[in-house]
């Protein structure tokens, strides 16, 4: 089992992490973007995977990781149960779900035009 407290602390150590009010629930972001929400009251967190990490998570710890039963679980949201979470899955989740919103994709290099002549 992983504390709120515990929880907020691995979000907020990554790189650029801040914490933020999201409704209700606390939200963890970076570059203005939110990788976690937490929601003290249920004990739970959001965080934003893939939906290829979240199949996964999901079917490796079904305990620990939900899929979230609406559109943004379609994207990749995921439950995260802290009474089931260790330290280092929840560690785990929140560094694939910071990489997710502040590390760019490469991008693609145009091809090139060819030359005729």
């Amino acid at each position: 089992m992983i504390s709120v407290a515990a929880f907020r602390k691995l979000a907020l150590s990554l790189p650029e992490a801040v914490e933020a009010p999201h409704f209700e629930l606390a939200s963890f972001r970076a570059k203005g973007k939110i990788f976690s929400t937490l929601s003290e009251k249920d004990q739970r967190a959001m965080v934003k995977l893939t939906p290829e990490q979240q199949e996964m998570m999901v079917g490796a710890e079904p305990k620990v990781f939900e899929r979230i039963p609406n559109a943004w679980g379609d994207k990749g949201a995921t439950w995260m149960h802290l009474g089931f979470a260790d330290k280092s899955t929840a560690q785990s989740a929140l560094k694939a779900a910071w990489n997710n919103v502040s590390v760019k994709p490469p991008r693609a290099k145009p091809a090139k035009a060819k030359s005729r002549g």
